[in-house]
């Protein structure tokens, strides 16, 4: 497994916002984590990026446990985050926005090569290239989050709400852009409050309720679940 998550907690002071949960990773794999506001989704992928400490449980990432390393030495081994909220660089260009996902590398060559992928990925980004971030619309803001964690050349990329805030033919396009990003050899993990766009597209998913993971099975187990249709599909 590329990610392996044991009995993680996470704290805020005394209160506990995730209580020993477990999930797994396959490299190659699209996994989403769906839940209601507040179920601890962001929190979660906050934890494996190394933005929260553990109270307890392990991170496991190819094998070695990365529960005690520091966020940018995980960037390093190969975890990137577009965070929720996007989190662009308002005064920075495109052009700037993306350099500084690839902070961590020095193969110009290989950062030039990775530029025109994000370029092929989100050709509205290739237009934009010297637009300030802060100008940009919510889907261009989304693209260059999405475009800046590519510019870490990550094995395991997190999107945390790729879709919040989006118009609907900007959602499928988002969502049709992850699935090409992991055909070309990204591992996914998603988090989505869109829970048909993100079950239609996962190999697998976990459902988070209160700190809690309640359910588990394949994006089509969980689509075709009475349960979870009633809950985040809008349909009986």
């Amino acid at each position: 497994m590329l990610l392996e998550i044991e009995n993680m907690t996470v704290a805020y002071g005394r209160i506990e916002a995730l209580h020993g949960i477990s999930l797994t990773v396959g490299e190659g794999e699209i996994v989403s984590l769906i839940g209601a506001n507040g179920a601890g989704k962001t929190t979660t992928m906050r934890a494996i990026s190394g933005i929260r400490p553990l109270a307890g449980g392990s991170i496991r990432f190819e094998g070695e446990d990365i529960s005690k390393l520091r966020a940018d030495r995980r960037v390093v081994q190969g975890i990137a985050q577009s965070p929720e909220g996007r989190g662009c660089f308002p005064g920075m260009t495109v052009v700037e926005n993306l350099e500084m996902g690839a902070y961590t590398r020095r193969d110009k060559a290989g950062i030039t090569a990775d530029m025109n992928r994000v370029y092929g990925l989100f050709p509205r980004l290739a237009e934009r290239k010297k637009q300030v971030a802060g100008t940009m619309s919510g889907g261009e803001q989304q693209m260059l989050a999405v475009g800046r964690a590519l510019m870490a050349r990550p094995k395991l990329l997190l999107l945390d709400e790729p879709s919040m805030g989006l118009a609907p033919m900007l959602i499928q396009q988002i969502f049709d852009i992850i699935v090409e990003i992991n055909q070309q050899g990204v591992t996914v993990l998603l988090v989505e409050q869109n829970a048909q766009q993100a079950l239609s597209r996962s190999h697998r998913a976990y459902v988070l309720e209160t700190g809690r993971i309640v359910k588990s099975g394949t994006g089509q187990e969980l689509l075709n679940d009475s349960s979870i249709k009633d809950a985040y599909l809008g349909v009986a």
